[in-house]
């Protein structure tokens, strides 16, 4: 058996046993990597430790320990509940809400995962209360985090940034978050029509607005207020004075933790070590595949099934298939985005087409992540209330995930290579 099959089996070896064991598979990609790079492919270990991604690290880490001091003195909790108590209409425009706030705060740098945990208790009781369907707000919350999820500063575009710059792409950090917002969009629309939202525009919403009324906040604390204003100085750093986000999430959060704004340790503790060893060792197993050929050989299976007009909707139901049983950001943007000029080469197209086809890879990636197997899909029917039928839930959301590898896949399909939007 050649070496390149060999490292192709081992990250198939890693996604499926991501699908069925909680294991991190990020520790046990650095370990395959050992094996198949040096044992079997014959590198040098120190060739294997350069795979390392140090950029992707810092920018992680420093992001998220800036975050996790925002959660654990109250503030990220409280501008959801100030921004929910401002809702006065009907339940109809709820949804609408919930959406867009999901949206803004995933973008502003915590990430899809840290939004709906946030947001799932009170988005779910609020359906509860105003007669909505439990299932669209589930899609329509979990969408608007992942909508926000290739924000530059937040973990999912900090991620994609530093694959694509590895790849000598630089720039498109923007454009990818714009798609992946008009690609969410599209779908909660869909799911807005489908389960029920335009029926809602007929209904009173007076349970809606009691609960919204008689919902008590106590005012930002003096540390939550210096807090917000933190975030917003790393925000306009980031996005207009390139400041590197992984070291002003450091610069920031530690001048936080020196006047005691928020407690570092909780902060600490908080922050996803294991999604960050899961990402970074993913990475380095990835990377290996490209030197020794594995990833070249993967790209050649794809485009056998594929042309340049079909190339981005093959690719895209791959993403979201395995994607339904594997980690977006732990697998699907480490494997697939590096992958994405060999793919073009493989089937002829033009280079033009390369941000169409990145498009589509985290659209699609991204819109399974509502089946309750995925991470954001299991908080949301976690939370779900006491009179809500969890069994029917929880089989309508794997329904719509799993169903999301098909329409996501007909979706950018669509929009990126036959509209080319934006």
């Amino acid at each position: 058996m050649s070496v390149p099959v060999v490292s192709l089996l081992a990250l198939i070896f890693v996604v499926v046993i991501s699908s069925f064991l909680p294991l991190n598979i990020g520790a046990m990609s650095l370990g395959l990597a050992l094996v198949v790079g040096h044992y079997i492919g014959g590198l040098k270990i120190a060739d294997i430790i350069k795979s390392f991604p140090t950029n992707i690290l810092l920018m992680l880490a420093g992001t998220t320990y800036l975050f996790a001091l925002a959660q654990v003195n109250g503030t990220l909790e409280k501008i959801v509940r100030y921004t929910l108590k401002g809702v006065r209409g009907n339940s109809a425009i709820l949804p609408i809400v919930f959406f867009l706030l999901a949206f803004v705060l995933s973008s502003m740098g915590p990430g899809q995962i840290t939004i709906a945990a946030l947001m799932a208790p009170m988005a779910m009781l609020l359906a509860e209360e105003a007669g909505i369907n439990p299932l669209l707000m589930a899609i329509v919350v979990g969408n608007g985090g992942q909508a926000g999820a290739m924000s530059p500063i937040a973990p999912a575009g900090v991620i994609a940034a530093g694959l694509t710059q590895k790849m000598g792409l630089t720039g498109v950090s923007g454009i990818l978050w714009l798609n992946q917002f008009l690609g969410h969009l599209i779908v909660s629309i869909l799911a807005y029509i489908v389960y029920g939202g335009l029926r809602l525009w007929k209904i009173k919403a007076t349970g809606e607005r009691q609960t919204l009324a008689s919902m008590e906040i106590e005012p930002f604390t003096r540390n939550q207020v210096i807090t917000v204003v933190a975030i917003a100085v790393f925000v306009i750093g980031a996005l207009f004075f390139k400041m590197d986000v992984g070291l002003g999430g450091f610069l920031i959060g530690s001048i936080l933790a020196l006047f005691k704004i928020a407690d570092e340790g909780k902060a600490i503790k908080q922050m996803p070590w294991g999604t960050i060893l899961f990402v970074t060792g993913v990475t380095v197993l990835v990377d290996l595949m490209s030197k020794i050929g594995g990833m070249d050989l993967f790209a050649s299976l794809i485009a056998r099934f594929s042309t340049p007009l079909t190339l981005t909707l093959v690719t895209g139901f791959l993403a979201a298939l395995i994607s339904a049983y594997a980690s977006t950001i732990g697998v699907i943007l480490p494997a697939f985005i590096p992958m994405a000029p060999m793919l073009l080469q493989k089937v002829g197209a033009p280079s033009t087409d390369l941000i169409p086809l990145l498009s589509t890879i985290v659209v699609c990636g991204f819109l399974t992540d509502l089946s309750p197997l995925s991470t954001t899909g299991a908080i949301f029917y976690a939370n779900a209330g006491q009179k809500t039928d969890k069994q029917k839930l929880f089989r309508d959301m794997l329904i719509w995930g799993l169903s999301m590898s098909v329409v996501g896949a007909v979706v950018s399909w669509l929009a990126f290579t036959v509209l080319r939007l934006p």
